[in-house]
Protein backbone atom coordinates (compact mmCIF):
# COMPACT_ATOMS: atom_id res chain seq x y z
CA UNK A 1 0.00 0.00 0.00
CA UNK A 2 2.87 2.40 0.81
CA UNK A 3 4.27 1.86 -2.70
CA UNK A 4 0.89 2.75 -4.19
CA UNK A 5 0.52 5.93 -2.12
CA UNK A 6 4.08 7.00 -2.94
CA UNK A 7 3.57 6.43 -6.64
CA UNK A 8 0.37 8.46 -6.86
CA UNK A 9 1.96 11.26 -4.84
CA UNK A 10 4.85 11.26 -7.30
CA UNK A 11 2.42 11.28 -10.24
CA UNK A 12 0.63 14.43 -9.15
CA UNK A 13 3.77 16.25 -7.99
CA UNK A 14 5.60 15.54 -11.25
CA UNK A 15 2.69 16.93 -13.25
CA UNK A 16 1.97 19.93 -11.03
CA UNK A 17 5.58 21.04 -10.59
CA UNK A 18 6.16 22.07 -14.25
CA UNK A 19 2.63 23.37 -14.74
CA UNK A 20 3.54 27.06 -14.59
CA UNK A 21 6.46 26.62 -17.01
CA UNK A 22 4.11 25.07 -19.57
CA UNK A 23 1.46 27.74 -18.99
CA UNK A 24 4.06 30.50 -19.41
CA UNK A 25 5.25 29.05 -22.73
CA UNK A 26 1.63 28.75 -23.80
CA UNK A 27 0.90 32.41 -22.99
CA UNK A 28 3.99 33.47 -24.90
CA UNK A 29 2.80 31.56 -27.95
CA UNK A 30 5.87 29.30 -27.89
CA UNK A 31 3.87 26.25 -28.87
CA UNK A 32 6.75 24.14 -30.23
CA UNK A 33 8.79 24.80 -27.07
CA UNK A 34 5.78 24.07 -24.87
CA UNK A 35 5.09 20.74 -26.56
CA UNK A 36 8.76 19.68 -26.50
CA UNK A 37 8.87 20.51 -22.79
CA UNK A 38 5.67 18.54 -22.16
CA UNK A 39 7.06 15.47 -23.93
CA UNK A 40 10.33 15.69 -21.96
CA UNK A 41 8.37 15.92 -18.70
CA UNK A 42 6.28 12.93 -19.74
CA UNK A 43 9.32 10.77 -20.54
CA UNK A 44 10.99 11.62 -17.23
CA UNK A 45 7.75 10.99 -15.33
CA UNK A 46 7.24 7.63 -17.03
CA UNK A 47 10.79 6.34 -16.63
CA UNK A 48 11.14 7.50 -13.02
CA UNK A 49 7.68 6.25 -12.06
CA UNK A 50 8.37 2.77 -13.42
CA UNK A 51 11.75 2.65 -11.67
CA UNK A 52 10.10 3.70 -8.40
CA UNK A 53 7.85 0.68 -8.29
CA UNK A 54 10.69 -1.72 -9.10
CA UNK A 55 9.38 -2.91 -12.44
CA UNK A 56 11.80 -3.95 -15.17
CA UNK A 57 11.02 -3.26 -18.83
CA UNK A 58 12.64 -5.55 -21.41
CA UNK A 59 12.45 -3.98 -24.86
CA UNK A 60 13.11 -5.69 -28.18
CA UNK A 61 12.66 -4.60 -31.80
CA UNK A 62 13.34 -0.93 -31.07
CA UNK A 63 15.08 -0.69 -34.45
CA UNK A 64 11.63 -1.16 -36.03
CA UNK A 65 10.45 2.28 -34.90
CA UNK A 66 10.58 4.73 -37.86
CA UNK A 67 12.82 7.65 -36.95
CA UNK A 68 10.79 10.28 -38.81
CA UNK A 69 7.28 10.87 -40.10
CA UNK A 70 3.87 10.02 -38.72
CA UNK A 71 3.41 6.58 -37.14
CA UNK A 72 0.34 4.82 -35.79
CA UNK A 73 1.45 2.63 -32.88
CA UNK A 74 -1.06 -0.16 -32.14
CA UNK A 75 -0.69 -2.04 -28.84
CA UNK A 76 -2.56 -4.55 -26.74
CA UNK A 77 -3.75 -3.28 -23.36
CA UNK A 78 -3.13 -5.06 -20.04
CA UNK A 79 -2.75 -2.26 -17.51
CA UNK A 80 -3.00 1.48 -16.89
CA UNK A 81 0.80 1.30 -16.79
CA UNK A 82 0.92 0.53 -20.52
CA UNK A 83 0.80 4.29 -21.09
CA UNK A 84 3.94 5.19 -19.08
CA UNK A 85 5.65 2.10 -20.48
CA UNK A 86 5.16 3.35 -24.05
CA UNK A 87 5.89 6.98 -23.21
CA UNK A 88 9.10 6.12 -21.41
CA UNK A 89 10.49 3.40 -23.65
CA UNK A 90 9.40 3.97 -27.26
CA UNK A 91 11.78 6.63 -28.61
CA UNK A 92 9.34 8.93 -30.40
CA UNK A 93 7.15 11.69 -28.99
CA UNK A 94 3.58 10.46 -29.04
CA UNK A 95 -0.01 11.21 -28.13
CA UNK A 96 -2.81 8.78 -27.35
CA UNK A 97 -6.41 8.30 -28.35
CA UNK A 98 -8.14 8.77 -24.98
CA UNK A 99 -11.66 8.68 -23.62
CA UNK A 100 -13.36 12.04 -23.20
CA UNK A 101 -13.83 11.57 -19.45
CA UNK A 102 -10.11 12.23 -18.88
CA UNK A 103 -10.68 15.88 -19.80
CA UNK A 104 -12.30 16.24 -16.37
CA UNK A 105 -9.02 15.41 -14.57
CA UNK A 106 -7.29 18.72 -13.73
CA UNK A 107 -3.60 19.21 -14.69
CA UNK A 108 -3.49 15.69 -16.16
CA UNK A 109 -5.81 16.67 -19.03
CA UNK A 110 -3.79 19.80 -19.81
CA UNK A 111 -0.59 17.75 -20.01
CA UNK A 112 -2.39 15.24 -22.29
CA UNK A 113 -3.40 18.04 -24.64
CA UNK A 114 0.16 19.33 -24.80
CA UNK A 115 1.55 15.95 -25.88
CA UNK A 116 -1.07 15.65 -28.62
CA UNK A 117 -3.70 13.33 -27.15
CA UNK A 118 -7.04 13.13 -28.96
CA UNK A 119 -10.19 12.78 -26.84
CA UNK A 120 -13.10 10.71 -28.12
CA UNK A 121 -16.68 10.50 -26.89
CA UNK A 122 -17.69 6.97 -27.85
CA UNK A 123 -21.36 7.84 -27.27
CA UNK A 124 -21.30 10.66 -29.83
CA UNK A 125 -20.59 9.45 -33.41
CA UNK A 126 -20.26 12.99 -34.76
CA UNK A 127 -17.68 14.00 -32.14
CA UNK A 128 -15.84 10.71 -32.67
CA UNK A 129 -15.60 11.37 -36.42
CA UNK A 130 -14.25 14.88 -35.80
CA UNK A 131 -11.68 13.49 -33.35
CA UNK A 132 -10.58 10.80 -35.82
CA UNK A 133 -10.12 13.45 -38.52
CA UNK A 134 -8.05 15.54 -36.08
CA UNK A 135 -5.90 12.50 -35.30
CA UNK A 136 -5.40 11.77 -39.02
CA UNK A 137 -4.30 15.37 -39.48
CA UNK A 138 -1.70 14.98 -36.73
CA UNK A 139 -0.36 11.82 -38.35
CA UNK A 140 -0.12 13.51 -41.75
CA UNK A 141 1.82 16.33 -40.08
CA UNK A 142 4.43 13.82 -38.91
CA UNK A 143 3.28 13.17 -35.34
CA UNK A 144 2.90 9.76 -33.68
CA UNK A 145 -0.27 8.42 -32.08
CA UNK A 146 -0.89 5.32 -29.96
CA UNK A 147 -4.16 3.39 -29.97
CA UNK A 148 -5.32 0.46 -27.84
CA UNK A 149 -7.94 -1.05 -30.18
CA UNK A 150 -9.26 -3.51 -27.59
CA UNK A 151 -10.92 -0.45 -26.05
CA UNK A 152 -10.35 -1.67 -22.50
CA UNK A 153 -7.72 -3.46 -20.43
CA UNK A 154 -7.54 -7.24 -20.54
CA UNK A 155 -8.42 -8.91 -17.25
CA UNK A 156 -6.29 -12.01 -17.88
CA UNK A 157 -3.66 -10.85 -20.35
CA UNK A 158 -5.28 -12.36 -23.44
CA UNK A 159 -5.83 -10.07 -26.41
CA UNK A 160 -9.49 -9.20 -26.90
CA UNK A 161 -11.25 -8.34 -30.17
CA UNK A 162 -10.03 -5.17 -31.87
CA UNK A 163 -12.31 -2.30 -32.72
CA UNK A 164 -11.49 -1.63 -36.35
CA UNK A 165 -12.31 2.08 -36.28
CA UNK A 166 -8.96 3.24 -34.93
CA UNK A 167 -7.08 1.42 -37.69
CA UNK A 168 -8.80 3.67 -40.24
CA UNK A 169 -6.39 6.35 -39.07
CA UNK A 170 -3.52 4.70 -40.94
CA UNK A 171 -5.61 4.48 -44.11
CA UNK A 172 -6.74 8.10 -43.89
CA UNK A 173 -3.26 9.44 -43.12
CA UNK A 174 -1.19 7.05 -45.24
CA UNK A 175 1.28 6.31 -42.44
CA UNK A 176 2.99 3.11 -41.24
CA UNK A 177 1.42 0.95 -38.55
CA UNK A 178 3.80 -0.36 -35.88
CA UNK A 179 2.34 -3.24 -33.82
CA UNK A 180 3.52 -3.38 -30.20
CA UNK A 181 3.08 -6.39 -27.94
CA UNK A 182 3.04 -5.76 -24.18
CA UNK A 183 3.35 -8.78 -21.92
CA UNK A 184 3.39 -8.77 -18.12
CA UNK A 185 2.14 -5.26 -17.37
CA UNK A 186 -1.04 -6.64 -15.84
CA UNK A 187 1.19 -7.65 -12.92
CA UNK A 188 1.79 -3.99 -12.05
CA UNK A 189 -1.84 -2.98 -11.74
CA UNK A 190 -4.41 -5.56 -12.89
CA UNK A 191 -7.78 -4.42 -14.14
CA UNK A 192 -10.07 -3.81 -11.16
CA UNK A 193 -7.19 -3.18 -8.74
CA UNK A 194 -5.71 0.09 -7.47
CA UNK A 195 -2.70 -1.58 -5.83
CA UNK A 196 0.66 -1.10 -7.55
CA UNK A 197 3.17 -3.97 -7.59
CA UNK A 198 6.49 -4.70 -9.27
CA UNK A 199 6.54 -6.78 -12.44
CA UNK A 200 8.75 -7.85 -15.31
CA UNK A 201 7.34 -6.51 -18.56
CA UNK A 202 8.32 -7.48 -22.09
CA UNK A 203 7.66 -5.00 -24.89
CA UNK A 204 8.12 -6.25 -28.46
CA UNK A 205 8.07 -3.80 -31.36
CA UNK A 206 7.25 -5.56 -34.63
CA UNK A 207 8.37 -4.34 -38.07
CA UNK A 208 6.13 -1.60 -39.46
CA UNK A 209 3.36 -2.31 -41.90
CA UNK A 210 3.88 0.21 -44.68
CA UNK A 211 0.89 1.88 -46.39
CA UNK A 212 1.55 -0.03 -49.62
CA UNK A 213 0.96 -3.29 -47.72
CA UNK A 214 -2.53 -2.42 -46.52
CA UNK A 215 -3.90 0.25 -48.85
CA UNK A 216 -6.12 -2.33 -50.61
CA UNK A 217 -7.46 -3.72 -47.30
CA UNK A 218 -10.46 -2.49 -45.36
CA UNK A 219 -10.16 -1.56 -41.69
CA UNK A 220 -11.41 -4.95 -40.50
CA UNK A 221 -8.75 -6.77 -42.49
CA UNK A 222 -6.03 -4.44 -41.23
CA UNK A 223 -7.29 -4.86 -37.67
CA UNK A 224 -7.15 -8.65 -37.86
CA UNK A 225 -3.67 -8.61 -39.41
CA UNK A 226 -2.25 -6.33 -36.72
CA UNK A 227 -3.98 -8.27 -33.94
CA UNK A 228 -2.46 -11.54 -35.19
CA UNK A 229 1.02 -9.98 -35.21
CA UNK A 230 0.60 -8.80 -31.62
CA UNK A 231 -0.73 -12.19 -30.46
CA UNK A 232 2.15 -14.03 -32.19
CA UNK A 233 4.59 -12.31 -29.81
CA UNK A 234 2.81 -13.24 -26.58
Amino acid sequence: MLKTISWFAYLWWSLLKPRFTLMKLNRQGKIAERDACAHAIARNWAQTGLAMNGSSIQLSGIENVPKTGGVLFVANHQSNFDIPILIGHIPRDKGFIAKLELLKVPSFSRWMKYIGCIFIDRKDPRQSLTAINDAAGQLKAGHCIVIFPEGTRSADGTVGPFRAGGLRLALKAGVPIVPITISGSKGIMPKGSSIIRSARVNVIVSPPLMPAEFKEMDSNQISEKVRNIIISNL
